[in-house]
């Protein structure tokens, strides 16, 4: 087993050894690519979904907004980055690898985007209108007013360990 005493400030205590299970497998300490332990959407019914689909296979990309993660002092994630996916209470539900980024304004996000997210029945038009919503209340959070503009972080994901 790799040494986990550079992780211990980046991963959470409570994903932790979740973690360590993932890195005892790999043929490389992974340390270095951890991004972030969280979860999905702000409330429960929400997160626990959104982290079923991305077990499930079902759901292999996100959207976040630019604008939030700056104002969070968040990274914005790179290919190759990894992260675990938690319920809403924050436990481990499994590891993503970030396979691609693209920043583009919220009217351009395509079809092919809102499929691959694997949410409500996947079109656009439930993307658009659930996401809308999300980004209007983060915009809110930290003082941004929501427009067709607004910078969205499209992520793509490979799972690369789940526990189950």
């Amino acid at each position: 087993m790799f040494p986990v005493t550079s992780i211990s400030p980046r991963v959470p205590a409570r994903c932790l050894s979740f973690w360590r299970s993932f890195v005892a497998g790999q043929p490389a300490d992974e340390s270095a690519r951890f991004l972030e332990a969280f979860h999905f959407d702000d409330h429960e019914a929400s997160a626990d979904t959104l982290a079923r689909l991305v077990i499930a296979g079902r759901k292999r990309a996100t959207a976040s907004l630019l604008w939030a993660r700056e104002a969070d002092h968040a990274p914005v994630p790179r290919p190759g980055h990894l992260s675990v996916v938690m319920d809403f209470a924050g436990r481990p539900a499994c590891i993503i690898e970030t396979t691609s980024v693209l920043i583009v304004p919220f009217v351009e996000v395509d079809a092919n985007f809102a499929r691959l997210e694997g949410e409500g029945d996947g079109s656009l038009a439930h993307w658009r209108d659930t996401h809308w919503a999300f980004f209007s209340h983060e915009g809110a959070r930290i003082g941004r007013a929501p427009s067709l503009e607004m910078p969205v972080i499209c992520e793509r994901f490979e799972t690369v360990y789940c526990s189950l």
